[in-house]
């Protein structure tokens, strides 16, 4: 991406902040560059994220596929993209005509971001790649589950990355909507679906049946064999009528902006806390970046973190959540040990391992 530089006196035209970047694309890692939680997961549950920002999304009686999600560097060649979103079927199911099942990969628009294309023509487009060729199609949902777009697309030529766009029909402001911090709108890339919970409507928004709509009727059954792969990468929402080339931006920028849903505090660092008695003591934990909303909190393997007061050390047992406190800014966060001999209101420092299995969750998905 060029940088125009102006210069004294100068006024700014389209012409010459064309191509700058202006935060069009509506989809967070749609590049598929940060992973915080990990870059493999095999035997996924439902709700999974495997890259940030994209989850496995599953639902249905008898489910007996299994899946494996992966951060991937196969990657179209010509491109500057370093990764993908890989689903590789590692236990095969056919869904059949019926049975209300489906598979696939959900991202979620936050309601602030989605008001910039609301009553607007969009556009979707993205890079994608498998071994089953066919007819694939994607499902786009309101926050009040009562308005659903299907739009279907083909994969071509096996095992080659294919560039695809839609153009989407102008999103209805028909129905309930968000436009704060809540669900703006959801983007399900729907792998296979069963009959009771597919349509044979696309390009166009339904408002009747909506809850029971997960794909389209042409979908292929992607989970029928455990040689299928799917790869995904590029995925840029905008508001209109044509695709433009795939917005990068920084690594930190991204992960900043990922941040905002999952922060995973691993760094090795020393807090400045306070005791809250002979067997507690809590500290401050600033955040990167303002989160959604108050998140929840994981507290892994506390006793790999150490507390120091007047030169005795202490691993702590877990963490007290009554007195514990979690705002879209900064948590405070207070811990139990075992009884130093210090009372309260003494000073401590509270050192946090530096390690995956040892971070600190706060999850404010959508």
């Amino acid at each position: 991406m060029a940088i125009t530089r102006l210069g004294p006196n100068q006024d700014i035209t389209a012409a010459k902040i064309a191509g700058q970047i202006n935060f069009k694309n509506l989809i967070i890692n749609g590049d598929m560059s940060v992973a915080q939680r990990g870059t493999s997961f095999s035997s996924m549950s439902n709700g999974q994220f495997i890259t940030d920002r994209f989850f496995y999304d599953r639902a249905g009686l008898g489910i007996t596929a299994v899946f494996t999600g992966s951060q991937s560097t196969d990657v179209p060649s010509g491109t500057s993209f370093a990764n993908s979103l890989k689903m590789d079927v590692t236990t095969a199911q056919t869904l059949g005509p019926s049975g209300g099942t489906y598979f696939g990969v959900t991202t979620k628009v936050e309601g602030y971001n989605y008001k910039l294309i609301s009553n607007q023509v969009g556009t979707i487009s993205f890079w994608v790649k498998s071994n089953l060729t066919g007819t694939y199609s994607i499902v786009f949902r309101n926050n009040g589950n009562d308005r659903v777009l299907v739009e279907e697309y083909t994969i071509n030529s096996a095992s080659t990355w294919e560039k695809k766009t839609i153009t989407l029909p102008t999103f209805t402001t028909d129905g309930t909507w968000n436009y704060t911090n809540g669900m703006g709108v959801s983007i399900f890339f729907c792998l296979a679906v069963a009959g009771d919970n597919d349509t044979s409507t696309i390009g166009s928004w339904i408002s009747s049946g909506v809850t029971s709509i997960y794909g389209s009727s042409n979908n292929v059954e992607f989970a029928s064999s455990t040689s299928n792969e799917w790869f995904i990468t590029g995925v840029q929402l905008e508001a209109d009528t044509s695709a433009s080339d795939f917005e990068f931006l920084p690594y930190d920028v991204n992960l900043l902006r990922c941040q905002r849903y999952y922060y995973a505090h691993e760094d090795n660092v020393a807090r400045v806390g306070r005791q809250l008695s002979s067997t507690e003591g809590g500290y401050d934990l600033p955040f990167p970046t303002v989160m959604r909303t108050t998140p929840t909190f994981t507290y892994n393997s506390p006793s790999s973190d150490l507390v120091q007061v007047n030169g005795n050390n202490q691993s702590p047992t877990g963490y007290d959540s009554a007195r514990s406190n979690f705002g879209t800014k900064s948590a405070y966060i207070a811990v139990d040990y075992s009884s130093n001999g210090a009372g309260n209101n003494v000073s401590c420092k509270i050192i946090l391992s530096h390690s995956a299995t040892s971070k600190k969750e706060f999850d404010a998905e959508l």
